[in-house]
């Protein structure tokens, strides 16, 4: 059954053309790889052993732009390229890789990978498969044409053996396979093709994008943890809004996990909503090789969700910090029963969101209290976006602008200032009436008799 199965995934063997290309065809050359990767290579080879630059650095380079990534493939077994690196160690359960340390980098190792004694569940899902076999057969088992490609930085050539490269050059994303198969086998390869597709402006193949929509629902079977690690992808690519047109066009219509669900809800097309332009503004750091936050990033994909929580318990009579606490808490609630988000992402949002309402204060010490906070500038950051989404008077937001930047004097007159700027309910601050203090009465005098 196994088998069968395996034939159905992976195209016969008479299918496959090996396709070797010299440096005059594709023209990347070893300096192009990073150290660690080069060296990782290297040493393979002085071994014994071969060993391939491979998958998306490959891609990458094709098209021009510079890798993030550089993972090898060899014929060496997980413990073997444990004798021959040092600094490395073996991690994966589903199948064995070994991560190899180079000075401050770390490069992927992997075994090729063979085509038999793959352990599945009732759902086809591969759930252990420390098989190895040759290139060919790793070939095989990757999973779109673009990923399955080999380059030797010693001989300078790319071997290619489903037509990858032509793919690459004509952007189109196409499975190795039967794609429903290869969805069923993984089901995370969904929201891979979707995240390629958006982030090299790839056309996902009329066959390769069929099958999606309906094998979608198999994703609610993935570990959680797995599902957030895919979706983080896509959120920090560069391309996120462009990763947001592609799922729009994936016509997926099942729940699959909140992140996604938030994604697939924002009006990308308005452009004016929080979501967008959180992803709009993190396209542009990235691209720009700025610092990003992932938990600023993700306070902002789930605010709206938040804010319709926040105004359910305003409507039942509570004060704005007491009805953003209780919303909170249910949002923490869910995130902890299951949405896989890190405890040190999920604090980060916390924070911004608490300290939303707190910026309507403007008089007195509470300003300098919030300025004080060490959340304040990403929470300032935070209310800025919200102004723009619209959701936030500017004045609000012009006045922390000053404030933050005046020297002491100033801010003690803006404190104290009888006009103060609009509160996001729209209302003014009310001033603080001076308390009276209370007379003290003399004593009256003590009559001694004699």
């Amino acid at each position: 059954m196994l088998k069968k199965l395996w034939r159905k995934m992976v195209p016969a063997k008479s299918k496959m053309h090996k396709r070797v290309l010299p440096f005059a065809e594709h023209h990347i050359s070893a300096d192009k790889l990073n150290f660690a990767a080069e060296k990782v290579v290297d040493r393979l080879h002085h071994a014994g052993y071969e060993a391939y630059v491979v998958g998306g650095a490959v891609r990458d380079l094709l098209l021009g732009i510079e890798p993030k990534d550089f993972d090898v493939a060899t014929n060496a077994t997980p413990e073997q390229v444990r004798k021959v690196f040092r600094r490395s160690r073996i991690i994966g359960r589903r199948f064995q890789i070994v991560h190899v340390v180079v000075g401050p980098e770390t490069i992927e190792v992997t075994t090729f990978r063979g085509g038999d004694n793959a352990l599945q569940n009732e759902h086809g899902r591969i759930m252990k498969d420390n098989t190895y076999g040759s290139m060919e057969e790793d070939a095989m088992r990757r999973d779109f044409t673009c990923n399955a490609l080999y380059f030797d930085p010693i001989r300078r050539e790319i071997i290619d053996f489903h037509h990858g490269v032509e793919d690459v050059r004509n952007k189109k994303l196409v499975m190795i396979g039967e794609p429903e198969a290869r969805y069923q086998e993984d089901p995370v390869r969904i929201l891979r093709a979707i995240r390629l597709s958006g982030k090299l402006s790839f056309d996902i193949e009329e066959a390769t994008a069929a099958p999606i929509a309906e094998n979608a629902a198999r994703l609610k079977n993935e570990p959680v943890a797995r599902l957030f690690d895919e979706m983080l992808k896509i959120l920090l690519s560069g391309y996120a809004r462009r990763c947001l047109d592609a799922l729009k066009r994936s016509d997926i219509d099942v729940s699959i996990h909140p992140i996604l669900d938030a994604l697939k809800q924002s009006d990308h097309h308005n452009g004016q909503n929080i979501i967008t332009l959180a992803l709009k503004n993190t396209d542009e750091r990235l691209r720009a090789d700025k610092s990003v936050s992932v938990g600023f990033v993700l306070a902002a994909v789930l605010w709206p969700e938040l804010y319709g929580y926040w105004q359910q318990h305003l409507s039942q009579g509570e004060k704005p910090v007491a009805a953003l606490n209780s919303a909170i808490g249910v949002m923490r609630d869910n995130m902890e029963q299951g949405w896989g988000v890190p405890q040190r992402f999920s604090a980060t949002m916390r924070e911004i969101w608490a300290l939303q309402p707190q910026f309507d204060f403007v008089r007195g010490n509470r300003p300098f209290r919030l300025l004080g906070q060490p959340r304040f500038r990403a929470a300032y950051d935070f209310l800025m976006l919200r102004a723009q989404a619209g959701e936030v008077p500017q004045e609000l937001v012009d006045w922390w602008t000053v404030f933050q930047h005046a020297d002491e004097h100033t801010k003690q007159e803006m404190t104290s200032a009888k006009h103060v700027p609009a509160t996001q309910s729209g209302e003014t601050e009310p001033a603080k009436k001076k308390r009276r203090r209370p007379r003290k009465r003399k004593p009256k005098p003590v009559i001694v008799q004699i």
